[in-house]
């Protein structure tokens, strides 16, 4: 794959949404992986204040700074920003205090590499003042626009991930050797500075065990076994992987059916170059014979999916039986389904009728690679990622 110019790429819809928070809360948090943009965002966002005061809390002298953070921030005006928050939990009191001041003479930018629900005690502090924006790395509605060659671009992203340095790395050995160093930095560095003392070698042979199961549902007990853990153990470290931003649990759709649904979520790699990182798979042309491609394609178009739709009313469903349908959306009172199929000529699979009868689907997309769009049957559309994500 050829590497393409390093196009400037803004991000008009998280900046919106970070300035539509603000006219509703004092304080906005950004949340998302390390690495994937969010302290540019940030200087984005404070391009249109009079005055801009940052803080990363990973840099010593901003931790000295901030030694007594009440003295340090109450005389603040404008927007504070104040990245790897995380790692200084007990600075969130200070904000509440501040953010309650009658006249608000600041308003505050928390940047996240951690789930709130991750950062003990992180939940509570905020509640009510805080509007929350999840942040990944690049989207395909932000680097198409961008790109000569939208083919090519999807393609360039679904191989080496939206994680922006890799995007824009010179070539795609550059893009892997970045990726695996964002690896090695988040498990030796990353987790511990949570508070978590987890063997660095058994995270990774989680982390890539969880890579082999992309897109299957969840068996603990079955990978506790393969790591010679309890399964209660590997289901603690997979919420940290998942409150870390890097790997997704889908949660499985529960409805009053006749017929018995699967009650475990599906687990997915979140960036798709991690993926195949995680994986050994050298290029995009061995990805074309690797076991794992349609599983790839999945993860990829679902991630994709909900950054435009938001995770707040996704899911997936599947039966004991075998029927099963890879992502299910609430949006405007309508329910949509898709399923994803790695081949240009999907066939309607007796799990269609299945999804479309029970779940009462309002429509029910098939995603494929390339362009194609046509009708396979009512209430059923072949159509590439593009056109479902303008749909949607």
């Amino acid at each position: 794959m050829q590497a393409m110019d390093s196009p400037d790429i803004p991000r008009r819809r998280l900046t919106e949404e970070v300035l539509e928070l603000f006219d509703i809360f004092p304080v906005v948090t950004l949340l998302g992986p390390r690495q994937c943009g969010k302290t540019t965002l940030a200087r984005l966002v404070a391009q249109g204040e009079a005055q801009a005061h940052f803080f990363d809390l990973e840099n010593p002298a901003d931790q000295a700074r901030l030694a007594d953070p009440l003295l340090a921030l109450s005389g603040l005006a404008g927007l504070v920003v104040l990245d790897e928050v995380q790692r200084a939990p007990g600075l969130l009191e200070v904000v509440r205090v501040l953010a309650d001041r009658p006249q608000r003479p600041s308003r505050f930018l928390l940047l996240g590499s951690a789930s709130p629900d991750l950062v003990r005690g992180a939940s509570e502090s905020l509640a009510g003042r805080t509007g929350f924006v999840p942040m990944t790395g690049f989207s395909l509605e932000e680097v198409v626009p961008a790109a000569q060659d939208p083919a090519a671009a999807l393609r360039r992203l679904w191989w080496r991930g939206g994680f922006p340095r890799a995007w824009l790395a010179r070539s795609d050995a550059a893009a892997r050797v970045w990726i695996d160093a964002y690896i090695q930095t988040f498990l030796e560095r990353d987790i511990p500075s949570l508070g978590f003392s987890i063997s660095t070698p058994q995270l990774r042979r989680l982390w890539t065990m969880i890579a082999h199961y992309h897109g299957q549902i969840w068996n603990a007990s079955e990978i506790g076994r393969s790591l010679g853990e309890s399964h209660h153990t590997v289901k603690r470290h997979l919420d940290i992987l998942s409150g870390a931003y890097v790997v997704r649990q889908l949660q499985p759709w529960h409805e009053n059916l006749s017929k018995r649904q699967v009650s475990s979520p599906k687990v997915y790699v979140r960036d798709s170059g991690v993926l195949h990182a995680l994986l050994g798979i050298a290029d995009p042309a061995a990805l074309q014979g690797h076991p794992k491609v349609g599983a790839s394609w999945e993860g990829f178009v679902i991630e994709e999916i909900l950054k435009r739709t938001g995770e707040r009313d996704a899911w997936f469903w599947a039966t004991q039986s075998g029927a099963e349908l890879d992502l299910l959306l609430t949006a405007g009172g309508r329910r949509i389904g898709v399923e994803v199929k790695y081949t240009s000529a999907p066939r309607l699979t007796p799990s269609m009728r299945v999804a479309l009868e029970d779940l009462k689907l309002d429509a029910l997309w098939v995603a494929v690679p390339g362009e194609a769009s046509f009708p396979l049957a009512e209430g059923v559309r072949v159509a590439g990622l593009a056109e479902i994500l303008a749909a949607l």
